[in-house]
C-alpha cells in the first residue's frame, strides 16, 4: 500500500475545522485541489453514511465520488473511504495545540502502482485541499 501523508497547523480550533468537514456546504467550498468545484448528490455525515459527489475540474472534467464516512469523532477525527477509482482510506485527525489546530492527513491507497502513476498529482493536490480549508476557516 503507499501512503501519503501531509500535516498543516492552522489557526483555529478543532471544532472550527471539524465543522468545516459535518457542514455540506462548507465542505463543498474547499474540498478538491484549486480550480475544482463539487456538486454533492448524497451527503449523510454519520459512521457509515454515503457520501456521493461530482468534482468539477477547472476544464470542465467531471469525476465522480463515492465514499462511505467510516468514522467520525467529534472533533477530532475523520475516516473516509473512497469507494470509486483510485481506491483509498483518508483518515483525518485534528489536535487543538496552543494557538490553533494541527490537521494530520492520511492518504492510504489500495495499489500501490496505481499510487505510483498518480503521486505527481495527489501530492500537490493534497496540499491544495489544506490551503483550501486554511483559507475557509481563517474565513470564518
Amino acid at each position: 500500500m503507499k501512503v501519503f501523508k501531509n500535516q498543516r497547523k492552522i489557526t483555529a480550533s478543532s471544532k472550527e475545522i471539524f465543522k468545516a468537514f459535518a457542514d455540506q456546504t462548507l465542505l463543498a467550498k474547499w474540498w478538491g485541489p484549486a480550480g475544482f468545484t463539487n456538486t454533492f448528490n448524497t451527503f449523510e455525515f454519520k459512521p457509515k453514511g454515503k457520501w456521493s459527489f461530482v468534482m468539477h475540474g477547472p476544464d470542465g472534467t467531471n469525476y465522480p465520488n463515492e465514499n462511505i464516512f467510516q468514522e467520525i469523532e467529534e472533533p477530532n477525527k475523520v475516516a473516509i473511504r473512497h469507494n470509486s477509482n483510485p481506491y483509498f482510506t483518508l483518515t483525518v485527525t485534528i489536535e487543538d495545540i496552543e494557538d490553533g489546530a494541527v490537521i494530520h492527513w492520511h492518504q492510504d491507497f489500495d495499489n500501490e502502482e496505481a499510487a505510483r502513476n498518480i503521486a505527481h498529482i495527489v501530492e500537490p493536490a493534497n496540499e491544495q485541499v489544506l490551503d483550501k480549508l486554511q483559507a475557509l476557516v481563517a474565513s470564518s
